[in-house]
């Protein structure tokens, strides 16, 4: 991992996996929209310390960010999706 900052919201650290900075990259998302994802996004858990944390971007034609986390001692994005939708449990 080598890119973090850290968030006011969550008071830890964020960590980029490289996998996340590379999914940026092909999905031509800046670290701005991550930190601003990360800071206004809608945190939803899915199981334990992981979750997804999205918000709309008017900005973008792909409207929809998603970063999926780990949220323990630090918040670890794993990777960075666009068009996200969200799916309901059992789906």
């Amino acid at each position: 991992m080598s890119e973090s900052f850290s968030s006011a919201r969550f008071g830890k650290r964020v960590w980029l996996t490289n996998h996340a900075i590379e999914s940026m990259a092909k999905r031509q998302v800046t670290l701005v929209e991550v930190k601003r994802l990360v800071e206004e996004g809608q945190y939803e858990v899915k199981a334990g310390s992981h979750g997804w944390i999205f918000h709309h971007f008017t900005s973008r034609s792909d409207h929809l960010v998603c970063a999926a986390v780990a949220t323990d001692q630090a918040i670890i994005i794993k990777t960075v999706t666009v068009n996200w939708t969200r799916r309901e449990e059992g789906s």
